[in-house]
């Protein structure tokens, strides 16, 4: 029985709803000083190199920029998890973006605490993410503010938007995610796990 996706009023309120959750969530922002807000879009500019259509905004690991004098830049990065092998090539990436931008002092920081979440990811980044053929987090982290629980008992599949999905694997293609199955349209597709 194939379920269809939902209409553009249920992903307008789907998507205001993960705004909301980010902001609740503790998500970063962009600086308001301007200065500090060139920083940030430079750094913004940098993708994921395990997602790529993803930036680093997006996936809410960009924590923090601000300028240092006339060509300094700092940025703050929180890794996904403290063993995450795509940070080097993140720090490498917004090195080299910054660089370009005519910035000479470059410090980029690595932040461990509070560790990161999906609760950070954007909504346009869960969009993104769906868009991809990557079904995004369903649901908020354990971890966070007293508060409504919110069970999350289907991943809807991002190829025909079925719920009737099973996992086949906790572990997918890398360790943020989970390898599912839509049993409507018999697409194999990844499922970015809540954490």
């Amino acid at each position: 029985m194939a379920h269809a996706r939902p209409g553009a009023a249920a992903r307008t309120a789907l998507e205001t709803r993960a705004a909301d959750d980010t902001r609740a969530a503790g998500a970063s922002t962009r600086p308001e000083g301007d200065e500090d807000a060139r920083v940030w879009d430079v750094a913004a500019t940098v993708n994921d190199p395990e997602i790529p259509v993803l930036s680093i905004a997006d996936l809410g690991i960009l924590r923090g920029a601000r300028a240092d004098g006339d060509d300094g830049a700092v940025v703050t990065i929180t890794p996904t998890y403290s063993g995450c092998p795509a940070m080097d090539t993140i720090t490498a990436d917004v090195e080299r973006a910054l660089a370009a931008a005519g910035y000479v002092r470059i410090a980029v920081e690595l932040s461990l605490s509070p560790a990161w979440t999906t609760d950070w990811m954007t909504a346009e980044g869960r969009e993104k993410l769906e868009r991809y053929g990557i079904a995004p987090p369903t649901g908020r982290a354990a971890a966070r503010p007293a508060g409504p629980v919110r069970l999350t008992i289907s991943v809807r599949c991002p190829r025909c938007g079925s719920l009737h999905t099973r996992e086949l694997s906790r572990f997918g293609s890398t360790s943020c995610k989970a390898l599912y199955s839509c049993l409507d349209c018999q697409e194999p597709f990844d499922y970015f796990k809540v954490l």
